[in-house]
């Protein structure tokens, strides 16, 4: 193979290599391969199936991607000095662990000063917010369970009952565990089975009822071709020839799991960056002092998360069922700015009563310490309820609180891997006193007691499973990192299509604009017989 529309008759492995295969890598992956692209997709997880998947959190060695300590599943735990990062490895990326919600942001996301002088976004991305709808499976929770009724029930006290509403998500609802033919694609997709509505979908679908991406852009690619290799981790991209890459470039990779061997080089004509933020900026901070020299100096800039606060409220009677439903079955939006949502994990998966404790807010660590003390010594029978309690996934409800209101970190290289520092606003935090007194109300509801990872009572560090941007847009390489189409400045036939492309901050899941926003990029890219003529 050669380089289309090149004269140097040098082979090459692929037209397209793309880097994971997470939201963005999966779209490019499918819709270069339309176009009549060689593609190939590295991921360096595992490929996963539903035999793969841990029964419950407590399998860590299925769960969790910890290669050092041989744990091989399909969620990373990453901290910061700043915040802690939950995201998903393996074939299909973070739709292997994230909760399906596919939620469009309010106008504020596409009129933010951060992008809004790039394109009208709002009307630009409107129709393939709607492909990504219909290739994702959307659908209405038809189920509203316990979490979901006090939540609906938390709404109509403070005011806000019309504002609540079941979530639109990415699963299949046909007949719980019966097998059927693709529903989704005119029979060209795999066979899926109907949500049995156990809980499980952040630990991996073991019912085929998820629609992952491994179900549709993923699974169409290969279809036409396209190859993906997993457990290869990407260690380096550099130019063939040109120094802005006219000529293709050279990827190094190695075995990243269980795969032997010593890695490789790989030649393509473009290539995806679509490794996630924790993926893409690190290794294109590493390439900026190395063999991509003229990446933008904004690289690791408008780091985000979506302001958001993670609160478990676990309620220690014995008959509370938090468990049954989807992972996320409903939202309640608190005001203009903010929302709140009820996660669940499967009964038996309680691998987090381990980090919990107390939850107390303040903005002094010591004070926080002292308050935790306290806590236990003025509720000393309830706390060791909470703490020995027989299920805490089937007697805990987590709140998801997220808000739009916009503050940004910088990633930089440290002596382990990546480092946080403030950019611009304040940092993350997780003493919201919104998110206090709306998770303090639900507990009321449902006799419960909210409670608190170690991590943020003690060192104030919140989570976040919605981590973005670092590879941001602007109108040139003094403003971002790649343009509005997400083709990288300073290079020919590189892109950026994942959550580092995000450049304002939606306050809701961002899966389903990353999709969106990755189906415009590729829509700009010709066909493969164009460019060859």
């Amino acid at each position: 193979m050669t380089i289309p529309g090149s004269d140097s008759g040098t082979p090459y492995d692929c037209d397209y290599l793309i880097i994971g295969s997470g939201f963005g890598g999966a779209v490019s992956a499918l819709r270069l391969a339309e176009k009549g692209y060689k593609v190939l997709v590295l991921e360096k997880g595992m490929r996963l199936g539903a035999a793969d998947f841990p029964k419950s959190n407590w399998d860590v060695k299925r769960w969790l991607w910890l290669p050092t300590l041989r744990c091989f599943g399909l969620f990373k735990l990453t901290f910061f000095r700043h915040v802690g990062v939950l995201s998903g490895v393996g074939v299909g990326g973070g739709s292997l662990v994230y909760a399906n919600t596919l939620p469009i942001p309010k106008k504020g996301f596409f009129t933010s000063p951060s992008w809004a002088h790039l394109a009208d976004w709002e009307t630009e991305l409107g129709p393939y917010y709607q492909r990504a709808l219909r290739m994702l499976g959307a659908a209405t929770n038809p189920r509203l369970e316990t979490g979901d009724i006090a939540l609906r029930e938390l709404g109509r006290q403070i005011g806000m009952e019309g504002h609540f509403e079941a979530t639109q998500v990415s699963v299949y609802f046909g007949e719980p565990d019966k097998t059927v033919p693709d529903p989704f694609f005119n029979g060209r997709g795999p066979e899926r089975a109907g949500c049995v509505f156990c809980g499980g979908c952040m630990t991996g679908c073991r019912h085929n009822a998820k629609n992952s991406l491994d179900k549709n852009y993923l699974y169409l690619a290969e279809r036409l071709g396209a190859v993906i290799q997993p457990e290869s981790l990407v260690t380096d991209v550099r130019p063939l020839g040109a120094a802005d890459g006219a000529e293709g470039y050279a990827v190094d990779w190695r075995p990243s799991a269980t795969r032997r061997g010593a890695g490789g080089t790989l030649r393509c004509r473009g290539a995806v960056f679509s490794g996630g933020v924790l993926g893409t900026v690190e290794l294109m901070l590493r390439l900026k002092q190395g063999s991509l020299p003229r990446l933008s100096d904004r690289l690791g800039y408008g780091v985000r998360t979506n302001s958001e606060a993670l609160i478990p409220v676990t309620v220690p009677d014995g008959k509370s069922v938090f468990s049954d439903g989807i992972a996320i079955g409903s939202i309640l939006h608190t005001d203009e700015n903010s929302h709140l949502e009820p996660v669940r994990y499967a009964a038996g998966s309680g691998f987090w009563r381990l980090v919990m404790g107390p939850r107390v807010f303040h903005t002094n660590g010591f004070v926080r310490a002292v308050k935790l003390l306290g806590d236990w010594l003025r509720h000393p029978l309830m706390n060791l309820k909470v703490l020995f309690v027989d299920d805490w996934a089937k007697r805990t409800q987590v709140l998801l609180f997220m808000q739009t209101i916009d503050s940004t970190l910088r990633l930089v290289r440290g002596g382990l891997g990546m480092a946080t520092k403030l950019d611009v606003g304040p940092a993350p935090t997780a003493f919201m006193p919104e998110a206090r007194d709306l998770s303090e109300r639900y507990a009321a509801i449902v006799g419960g007691k909210p409670v608190a990872m170690i991590s943020e009572t003690l060192f104030g560090i919140p989570s976040t499973a919605h981590i973005l941007g670092g590879a941001c847009m602007g109108r040139d390489a003094s403003e971002g990192v790649i343009d509005s189409d997400n083709r990288v400045f300073g290079y020919r036939n590189l892109y950026v299509c994942d959550g580092s492309m995000i450049s304002a901050n939606p306050g809701v899941n961002p899966s389903l604009s990353i999709t969106a926003i990755s189906e415009r990029a590729m829509s700009r890219i010709a066909p493969l017989q164009s460019v060859r003529r």
